[in-house]
């Protein structure tokens, strides 16, 4: 059983703008902080050993210039690698790129701050689904991450799946698309545009399009 509001209310969530060479892009930023030391929440998420354990499986060069691939998901290429404070990579997906920086940040009162950064491109696909988009699989990724420090256990691919497509798992995304859609407002949105953009993000995530 998954206390679903708890696991919400532990993550922060902004988005922002930025100009690249190649246009205008947003910035989505999720953060959350383990009771973890800097050493350990860095090996869980680059030790290709472990990262299957929370995440997915991944092949591929895990160093700086390496090229990288999630099983069904996106690969990229390892651009800066700076253990353990944090890496940064491109990350292409569904013939879209992308960028993603990872930092690991120790806190003054214990344990240490994820932050993960990803900026994307303003496109079609931004324009109709929002932050939500990547934001909701972050966060789940951030939820399995916490599951796996906390009990040192390993994620479980079918155990996955039937709990997204549970009244429980359900929940989860539809609040976590509502939370980035107040993100997205108060990133500067539009309040009608991003109420509709997390509405098909939703139903995107629930089944429910």
């Amino acid at each position: 059983m998954i206390d679903v509001i708890e696991q919400l209310n532990s993550v922060t969530r902004t988005v922002g703008d930025r100009v690249l060479e190649a246009g205008e892009a947003r910035v989505v930023t999720i953060a959350r902080t383990y009771d973890a030391t800097v050493e350990e929440l860095w090996d869980a998420c680059t030790n290709p050993e472990r990262i299957p354990r929370w995440f997915l499986p991944v092949s591929g060069e895990l160093k700086e210039g390496g090229r990288f691939q999630f099983e069904g998901n996106a690969g990229g290429t390892i651009e800066r690698c700076d253990p353990p404070a944090g890496f940064a990579t491109t990350w292409e997906f569904a013939g879209g790129s992308s960028r993603i920086e990872v930092r690991f940040v120790p806190q003054p009162a214990g344990g240490t701050r994820f932050e993960l950064e990803h900026t994307i491109p303003v496109d079609d696909h931004w324009t109709e689904f929002g932050p939500g988009a990547v934001g909701i699989g972050w966060e789940m990724g951030l939820l399995g991450l916490g599951l796996h420090l906390s009990s040192g256990g390993s994620f479980d691919p079918a155990e996955g799946a039937a709990w997204a497509a549970s009244e429980e798992g359900r929940s989860f995304m539809t609040l976590s698309s509502e939370r980035w859609c107040e993100a997205h407002v108060a990133g500067g949105a539009p309040e009608e545009e991003a109420r509709a953009s997390a509405a098909r993000t939703t139903a995107a995530y629930t089944g429910e399009s």
